[in-house]
């Protein structure tokens, strides 16, 4: 927590900003800025104003004003992200899009949605529910992170598997680049090759490059069915080997979850045996969901069930009802908040290797865990290959996690992975880019950063390394 509040901006910028806003749309006083200044991180900095938009015209003139003064600008959607994305640690001003969030249009027929920014997904969800579709990125913030947000990092979530990430279902966009210049770019059809692809540019940029305010998302039906299988291994192994042959048949789940041993100790050690049903000798977990037609279901299920069926497998259970559903998921839901209770320091990141090395990467963590003599919680969406990898301990542990976190990270690599699979870079993994992206292809993204923000002003000190 800061101790002192930034200095505030000059009134000759304060001026022009209260000229390209609404009377009431921009905040001055520390003590209002302050909520403004913090993200899931943790960290927290406040900013020297708040701008409070509701039209991308105003956007524009704000970028404007802020590019003539060379103000830092950070756009802040609702603040989930747990890398500092959102966090102004230069000072300047925060862009808050909570005033842009109206769903514009919902067009079946041509299975797409146009929205603002700051509409929250699950808000969005409700809606494409009552016309039966949904938009595939559910983040476990979905019930109150904006689409903006979700765009900015490439947000995923479970059903990224069968259906993809951010950039996968987004058609086009209107943004503001760092000259106060609007942009529409994309197209409101599933085909189009003109020009260059600057939607699946934005996609992931975390505000460095511009600021999205507009989305027209590609939208999918609901499926007529889903059914739910818990599988419980004996070892990470021999459930990380269930993982390669799920995912190397035909027929995609629609969410593959992974959980493994430290984490299933956690859920035995915190969570009341009458909310969870493990057997003694349970030692990982998958959670898969598939869907489809009436007609398909069951030959997909089968394939499904065959796959997951294997050396090590404890039990298999299956549930179609929506109470069964819920049962089978409660021992996944429970593990979020017993990992809270379970030590005051920890390092959450999310790495992605190839689905064929998810046993490897678990392998070599339990290594890297005693090694380190670090306790490492590990969960995550396995049919991408995506772990969440849970660093935990106490204050004095500090400097050994972060060696830790830095073997973890080499060994990704090694596995062909990458980095960050949907919690983006922000401040927090800046100084591993290097090790990931080559000094040629830096040079270029940070070519391209000057051509859409020349001033450096677009969330300075984000994503890309010095």
């Amino acid at each position: 927590m800061p101790s002192t509040p930034p200095e505030p901006l000059p009134q000759n910028i304060v001026a022009d900003l209260r000229a390209a806003l609404p009377a009431d749309a921009l905040l001055t006083d520390p003590a209002d800025c302050l909520p403004y200044g913090y993200d899931n991180s943790r960290r927290v900095a406040c900013p020297q104003a708040v701008a409070l938009p509701t039209t991308t015209e105003q956007v524009a003139a704000v970028v404007k004003a802020c590019h003539t003064h060379q103000v830092p600008v950070v756009t802040r959607g609702r603040a989930t992200n747990t890398v500092g994305g959102t966090v102004p640690i230069h000072g300047g001003l925060v862009l808050s899009l909570e005033r842009m969030a109206q769903i514009i249009a919902i067009r079946p027929d041509d299975r797409l949605a146009e929205v603002e920014a700051g509409v929250i997904n699950g808000e969005l969800q409700t809606a494409l529910g009552e016309h039966g579709f949904f938009w595939p990125p559910d983040p476990t913030s979905a019930g109150y992170s904006s689409v903006g947000g979700n765009l900015a990092c490439n947000a995923a979530g479970p059903r990224a598997v069968k259906y993809g990430t951010c950039r996968d279902n987004v058609l086009g966009l209107q943004f503001v680049d760092g000259r106060g210049r609007i942009i529409n770019t994309g197209v409101y059809t599933t085909k189009g090759v003109v020009g260059y692809d600057l939607t699946r540019l934005m996609v992931g940029s975390e505000g460095t490059l511009g600021i999205i305010t507009k989305a027209v998302l590609a939208i999918t039906p609901v499926a007529e069915e889903k059914r739910t299988l818990r599988g419980l291994y004996d070892s990470v192994t021999t459930a990380g080997d269930a993982v390669a042959r799920i995912m190397a048949q035909p027929e995609i789940p629609c969410a593959l979850e992974f959980i493994d041993t430290a984490s299933i100790e956690v859920i035995r050690n915190n969570v009341r045996d009458a909310e969870v049903d493990l057997p003694p000798d349970a030692a990982a977990m998958l959670m898969i969901e598939v869907d489809g037609s009436a007609d398909a279901i069951g030959p997909a299920m089968a394939a499904v069930e065959a796959a997951a069926r294997g050396p090590g497998l404890v039990e298999l259970k299956t549930a179609t009802t929506a109470d069964e559903i819920a049962a089978l998921w409660q021992t996944r839901k429970a593990l979020s908040p017993a990992l809270r209770k379970l030590a005051p320091k920890k390092i959450n990141e999310d790495v992605v290797v190839p689905v064929s090395r998810m046993p490897e990467l678990i392998d070599g963590l339990g290594k890297l865990s005693a090694e380190h003599k670090v306790r490492i919680v590990n969960f995550g969406h396995a049919g991408n290959g995506n772990l969440h990898v849970n660093l935990l301990g106490e204050e004095a542990d500090l400097p050994r996690m972060h060696t830790c976190l830095d073997a973890v990270f080499d060994l990704v690599l090694q596995l062909e992975g990458t980095l960050s699979g949907e919690h983006g870079v922000g401040i927090e993994k800046r100084p591993f880019i290097a090790r990931e992206i080559s000094g040629d292809a830096l040079d270029l993204m940070r070519s391209l950063k000057g051509v859409f923000d020349p001033a450096g002003i677009m969330n300075p000190g984000k994503l890309l390394p010095d």
